[in-house]
């Protein structure tokens, strides 16, 4: 067996009759707020650029991805699944998202990419075929996702549609020393004028979000109407 397996089978182990009475109490609601604490604590070592740090809180990620696929296992959505299964359906997805690297003589020339940059521009082309079913670019966008990570997620998917132009932006900023300076200088301000940084800047947030929407409703009609008319 490898440590990988190993690690499958302890957290089985505890969560079985006779195990550990609290991870048998568990369940994927109770185990967010674990995931959010190690995920913060593995940016937190990531940036301290610490190896031995990484891989500590690397595992107490991973341990959270085997703690909620053993619960799956057992039923807990209805729909059983094991970490094989989750394993399985990442596999896919990543061959899937790069035709560039997996797929056949066609593709490779179709989606060839020598950058990153070439890469997304067809990484979300390569999204839709996955899920068809989604009708909007913000299909999917974790809205509980904190604010700035939430205005940069939503900031890229306008400026993909042509909504925003980044050559026009209101301010130049030469380094992220000096962006970090003028965020905290406008926290700064927020705060002493009484107002709530988060929550101002969600709600511009969402006001995009809705200015998104209404856009892909009108180039959904309009090409309904060029359809129609040939």
């Amino acid at each position: 067996m490898t440590n990988l397996d190993n690690l499958i089978a302890t957290a089985h182990k505890l969560r079985s009759p006779g195990g550990c009475p609290w991870d048998a109490e568990q369940t994927h609601e109770s185990l967010v707020q674990y995931l959010l604490e190690e995920t913060y604590e593995l940016i937190d070592a990531i940036e301290t650029k610490d190896a031995a740090m990484i891989r500590e809180e690397l595992g107490d990620v991973l341990y959270q991805v085997v703690f909620h696929s053993d619960l799956a296992s057992s039923g807990s959505l209805g729909e059983k699944f094991d970490i094989q299964d989750v394993a399985a359906q990442m596999e896919a997805k990543m061959i899937s998202r790069h035709p560039h690297v997996f797929g056949d003589a066609e593709q490779k020339t179709e989606f060839k990419a020598e950058t990153g940059a070439d890469v997304m521009l067809n990484w979300d082309d390569h999204k839709k075929r996955e899920k068809p079913e989604r009708e909007s670019v913000l299909d999917g966008v974790p809205k509980s996702m904190p604010a700035l990570a939430l205005a940069n997620k939503v900031i890229g998917k306008a400026e993909k549609l042509g909504l925003l132009d980044q050559e026009n932006a209101p301010l130049a900023i030469d380094s992220e020393e000096q962006l970090g300076t003028l965020l905290l200088t406008i926290v700064t301000i927020a705060k002493a004028a009484g107002f709530d940084s988060e929550r101002a800047l969600r709600t511009a947030v969402r006001d995009l979000m809705s200015d998104i929407r209404k856009f892909e409703v009108l180039e959904a009609s309009d090409a309904g109407i060029i359809g129609s008319s040939e």
